[in-house]
C-alpha cells in the first residue's frame, strides 16, 4: 500500500541553494589545499541593462563568497560586433579562465546575432551550457555543463527525496534555456515526459495526470488548483513582475500549495538554484579542463 503523502510542503530554492554552493566551496578547499589553482569564471555585461547588472553583481558576490574567482568585462552598449567576438576569442584562448557567462539579453544592435556569440564561446568553457556542442552534449547524456535553471531544477527534485524513475512529469513551456533541456535530464532520470505549450489542447486534461508539474510559462498565476493532481511536485519557474514590483510566478501558490505534495515559491525557488548550478558548472569546466573529468 503507498505510503500516504504529506502535502504543503515548501521546496526551498534559498537553503537548497545554499547547500549546494555549501559543497562547491569545499571542493575548491580541498583542490586549494592539494596546491591546484582557484577555478575563475569571466562575466560578460554590454550596456546598462539595470536587470542584467543586477544579476551580474549577484553572481560575483556568489562567487566571491563560495571560493570562485570571477573577472568582470563591463562593456558599452556601443560595442561593436568585432569587439565582442575579440573578447570572446581572448577569454577563449586565456587558460587562467575556466568559464565565460555572456549576459543576456544584449543591446538592440548585438541582440540579433545572439547565437552567433554564444557559439563563439568555446564548448569547455560553456557555463551557461548554451552552445549546440553542450546541447548535443546533453541529448547524448555526455559529460559537459548543463543549463542552469534546468540543472537546478532537477536538484530540486533531487531534495524532495522522492523516486523520479517512472514518474510522469509534464512541462509547461519548450523555451531552449528551461523546458526543451529540462525534458533531456528529465528522461534521463527514466521520467515519462509530456512536453506542452501554447497551442496544447485540453491541457488541463493532461496536467491533472502529472506526478511532477513544471510551469515555464511567463503568465501569472497560469496553474490553477484544478489543473494539479492531488499529491504532485509542483515547480514554479515563472518570473512576473507586479506594478508593485513584487515578484510572483505562474502558479497560483496559495490555491495549489494544500494540494501539491511539495511545491517552490517565486520568488525563493528556482531563481537562487539558477545561480548555484552556475558555480557547480564552472567548477566542473574547470575539472574537465585541468583533470579530464
Amino acid at each position: 500500500m503507498e505510503e500516504e503523502k504529506v502535502l504543503g510542503q515548501i521546496l526551498d530554492g534559498k537553503e537548497i541553494s545554499r547547500k549546494v554552493k555549501e559543497e562547491v566551496l569545499s571542493e575548491v578547499n580541498r583542490l586549494l589545499a592539494e596546491g591546484h589553482r582557484r577555478p575563475t569564471l569571466a562575466v560578460i555585461l554590454v550596456g546598462e541593462d539595470p536587470a542584467s547588472a543586477i544579476y551580474v553583481n549577484n553572481k560575483k558576490k556568489a562567487c566571491a563568497r563560495y571560493g570562485i574567482n570571477s573577472k568582470s568585462y563591463e562593456l558599452p552598449a556601443s560595442t561593436s560586433k568585432d569587439e565582442l567576438l575579440k573578447l570572446l576569442d581572448d577569454l577563449n584562448a586565456d587558460d587562467a579562465v575556466d568559464g565565460i557567462l555572456l549576459q543576456l539579453p544584449l543591446p538592440d544592435q548585438l541582440h540579433r546575432e545572439e547565437n552567433l556569440f554564444l557559439e563563439r564561446i568555446h564548448p569547455d568553457k560553456d557555463v551557461d551550457g548554451f552552445h549546440p556542442v553542450s546541447i548535443g552534449r546533453l541529448n547524448l547524456n555526455l559529460t559537459g555543463p548543463r543549463p542552469c535553471t534546468p540543472a537546478g531544477i532537477m536538484r530540486l527534485l533531487e531534495e524532495t527525496g522522492e523516486d523520479l524513475d517512472g514518474k510522469l512529469a509534464l512541462v509547461i513551456g519548450r523555451s531552449n534555456t528551461v523546458g526543451k533541456p529540462l525534458i533531456q535530464l528529465l528522461l534521463q532520470k527514466n521520467c515519462t515526459v509530456i512536453s506542452t505549450h501554447s497551442h496544447t489542447k485540453n491541457l488541463e486534461d493532461l496536467t491533472r495526470q502529472a506526478d511532477i508539474l513544471i510551469a515555464s510559462v511567463g503568465q501569472l498565476g497560469f496553474v490553477t488548483a484544478d489543473m494539479v493532481k492531488e499529491g504532485a511536485i509542483v515547480i514554479d519557474v515563472g518570473i512576473n513582475r507586479l506594478e508593485s514590483g513584487k515578484v510572483r510566478g505562474d502558479v497560483d501558490f496559495k490555491a495549489v500549495r494544500p494540494k501539491a505534495c511539495w511545491i517552490t515559491k517565486v520568488p525563493g525557488g528556482v531563481g537562487p538554484m539558477t545561480i548555484a548550478m552556475l558555480l557547480v558548472n564552472t567548477l566542473d569546466c574547470y575539472k574537465l579542463r585541468e583533470f579530464g573529468e
